[in-house]
């Protein structure tokens, strides 16, 4: 086992989420407003997005740090063409012990079976409502609830089990379907977790009041059916585990009421490869630009070793004491990847 580098508050790195594309096919309120992400915004030229074979160099180079799981998101990274030939060589990489993959579900129905073939091992499906009006209002481009549903079913018959279906619940917007969610994904094919609705970035316009704490969600959890708590998988797990009657997991996240730092083992590769060490970072460590000048693996290794060992990150844990005075500026989701 690899002895992972520690930061400076002895967190180590074990999680490295990689977004592929900053584009997306919705525009999610809490993401992507279309009055910000409208047709005239300038999503990244194809020169600056990372290739298939640097992503696949600096994967393992983290791997040899001490990462053990590889998440891709985006943006929408079914946008990304030639996807499931990224999951083959990423799938091939010595050390490697987790690939997953953040969805929308839009294109899903289309790619289950061979982001499965290509070596995918889990997928997660963002999916805030089942109810057809408010999906289609959260995702702000009319898109149909049934085709979200039929790429999970497709996932399914692809072998991927259990799917995590991702449920961010905003005061207000979706709190009925806090319980309809659970019930229809209560199975132990999936896995449900709901997550506060966070301040990421600059233009979602994220206030305190809108956020459903987590202690509230379980509420609504337990108003419809009594649910076992689980403990965790382990160390730094960022959701708590309940156990539905009918077998299937659910998780709450609450980044919010109840912050995590101090178990915070990810890092955050941006599509045009920038190294950002918090989900609520304002600005990366540019690791693009050295490796196309040629920049060996040592020394790659040495700037990802130092940037880690510098980490101080804690944003969730101040927070409280940040929304009394000016936001500080933020990357934004699609970015990151979340």
């Amino acid at each position: 086992m690899i002895d992972p580098l520690k930061d400076i508050l002895s967190r180590p790195l074990r999680d490295l989420r990689i977004s592929v594309t900053d584009r997306c096919n919705f525009r999610c309120t809490y993401c992507m407003p279309k009055e910000l992400f409208g047709r005239d915004y300038h999503f990244l030229p194809k020169s600056e997005i990372l290739s298939f074979e640097e992503i696949t160099r600096l994967s393992q180079i983290f791997i040899t740090l001490g990462v053990e799981k590889l998440r891709l998101t985006g943006g929408e990274p079914l946008l990304r063409k030639n996807l499931p030939e990224l999951i083959s060589m990423l799938h091939g990489l010595e050390g490697l012990r987790d690939l997953t993959l953040t969805t929308n579900g839009s294109l899903l129905a289309s790619q289950a079976a061979a982001l499965r073939n290509a070596g995918l091992q889990r997928l997660t499906v963002s999916l805030d409502s089942l109810d057809e009006t408010r999906f289609a209002a959260m995702n702000d481009v009319d898109f149909p609830l049934s085709r979200v549903l039929a790429g999970i079913n497709a996932a399914v018959s692809a072998g991927f089990s259990p799917i995590k279906i991702n449920v961010v619940v905003k005061r207000g917007v979706n709190e009925p379907d806090v319980a309809a969610i659970a019930r229809r994904f209560s199975g132990k094919e999936y896995i449900v977790r709901y997550i506060e609705f966070m301040d990421v970035g600059n233009s979602n316009g994220w206030r305190l009041d809108d956020v459903v704490p987590a202690d509230e969600i379980l509420q609504l959890l337990h108003s419809n059916s009594p649910i076992e708590t689980l403990p965790p998988n382990y160390p730094g797990e960022v959701a708590r585990r309940f156990r539905h009657p009918d077998g299937g997991e659910i998780g709450i996240i609450s980044s919010v009421s109840q912050p995590f730092c101090g178990d915070c083992s990810r890092a955050r590769l941006s599509a045009d490869g920038h190294l950002y060490t918090c989900l609520f970072s304002g600005k990366g460590h540019d690791l693009q630009t050295p490796m196309r000048a040629g920049a060996s693996d040592s020394e790659l290794t040495e700037i990802i070793s130092r940037i880690w060992r510098a980490r101080t990150d804690r944003y969730s844990e101040i927070r409280s004491d940040q929304t009394n005075r000016a936001p500080r500026p933020k990357a934004e989701m699609s970015l990151l990847g979340g």
